[in-house]
């Protein structure tokens, strides 16, 4: 099983991405908005895949946070509200915005088991700081560290009810970062003392099953390399300090803040501690380098990926996804 994560290119896969993927091999996969059509063609998707790889508990990823992160998009799914709403209620009735949140990610998680995704890329756990790059903004839980792990541990606990897995994300913390990582890579200057709050999220869900990684510096840490490069940050603050021993993925190859070809930055994650490495964009090329670069995932990879995926061999037919919905909306009327 190659140490990979790769993206199909449309609503079906082609000939040559069949022959690679079969060839490949890959840990999983991850799907985007130009792979959702509707529910009937997503699902064709995700069972071909499913089948490509004759894996039962095979990982089929996405970016479904809600507000502007969302690849499954209305009029085929309805629109699921942004982080920042819970957040805004929690200061109002905190056990209140918990059980609104919990609602909120078990329909999620029934809108996408429907669909054959198994693996959802939320709870962020940044904490949101003043002056911040927007890019985290209202997909954040909060500017409070316990406020952010009290509802990103409901955010798990919902989308597990419908048998999927969440991922921790972006470890060690995208909350203090200037710039957008999609364009450039952000350098943070915080001390290690101020960074303490920036961690408490992830090590108070430590026992997330999945994680990903930031391609953020932090100076404190590793002057040198971005958090998804860094053996340093990957062995002493997120398994260590964190405590993290979930499947750790970085965040997408493809984002401006990492340098060099695919396959450098395929081998770098990987050689760095991540379990595998994240390639989107389903540009075949790329693909290509990245697979001629990863080894196979280590035995420690493997024992974490399937401890994770244990997890989603749930039999849920979704029957109660418009309560769930309703039970969300009168609780976020509240704030």
């Amino acid at each position: 099983m190659q140490a990979a994560i790769y993206g199909p290119a449309g609503l079906e896969l082609t000939a040559d991405e069949q022959a690679f993927f079969r060839d490949a091999d890959p840990a999983g996969y991850i799907v985007f908005r130009r792979n959702c059509a509707d529910a009937e063609q997503l699902l064709r998707l995700t069972d071909s895949l499913r089948d490509l790889s004759g894996r039962a508990d095979l990982p089929i990823l996405i970016d479904q946070e809600g507000g502007r992160v969302a690849r499954m998009r209305p009029p085929a799914w309805p629109a699921f509200p942004a982080a920042e709403r819970f957040a805004h209620l929690y200061r109002a009735a905190p056990s209140s915005a918990i059980e609104a949140v919990r609602s909120n990610s078990r329909a999620l998680g029934l809108m996408l088991r429907a669909c054959g995704v198994n693996v959802n890329c939320l709870p962020l756990l940044d904490v949101r700081q003043e002056g911040a790059t927007d890019i985290i903004g209202d997909r954040a839980l909060g500017s409070e560290p316990m406020q952010v792990s009290a509802l990103g541990r409901a955010v798990l606990d919902g989308m597990a009810s419908a048998g999927v897995l969440g991922v921790v994300k972006h470890m060690p913390g995208h909350g203090r970062a200037l710039v957008d990582s999609h364009k450039e890579l952000p350098v943070v200057t915080a001390s290690a003392e101020e960074l303490l709050v920036d961690l408490e999220p992830f090590q108070r869900l430590a026992a997330a099953p999945m994680g990903m990684t930031a391609h953020v510096v932090y100076t404190a840490w590793d002057a040198e390399q971005p958090a998804s490069l860094s053996p340093v940050i990957i062995e002493d603050i997120i398994r260590g300090v964190i405590g993290f021993d979930g499947w750790l993925m970085s965040d997408d190859l493809g984002m401006e803040a990492l340098a060099g070809d695919f396959g450098s930055r395929a081998a770098g994650v990987v050689a760095a501690g991540c379990d595998v490495a994240l390639h989107c964009s389903g540009k075949m090329e790329e693909m290509v380098a990245v697979a001629a670069a990863v080894p196979a995932m280590s035995a420690d990879g493997e024992a974490r990926l399937a401890r994770a995926m244990a997890a989603t061999m749930l039999d849920d037919d979704g029957a109660d996804f418009a309560e769930t919905v309703a039970k969300r909306d009168t609780l976020l009327a509240l704030a």
